[in-house]
């Protein structure tokens, strides 16, 4: 859970995306089909906030825009090293 986050869905996202903005809880369980993710997820949430564990949920352009953000941090140091 504190690597993952989940995107903000209706129906037109889960068809999509195929059931990939719901990463919370198909890394807690993998097995399940993709129909039921969204059936626990509010599960998921409540468990979460009673024991305080961050669920990180977003919508579709922040979480590109986060994953861009970290790749162009992590890259930095290989841009650096090339410009030398």
């Amino acid at each position: 859970m504190l690597t993952s986050r989940n995107v903000h869905s209706g129906r037109l996202t889960d068809a999509a995306l195929g059931g990939l903005n719901y990463q919370i809880e198909h890394h807690l369980f993998p097995g399940m089909p993709t129909p039921n993710l969204r059936k626990a997820q509010p599960i998921v949430q409540a468990y979460c906030a009673e024991l305080g564990v961050p669920y990180e949920q977003t919508s579709l352009t922040a979480s590109y825009r986060q994953a861009l953000e970290h790749l162009h941090e992590v890259g930095a140091p290989a841009r650096a090293q090339r410009a030398r």
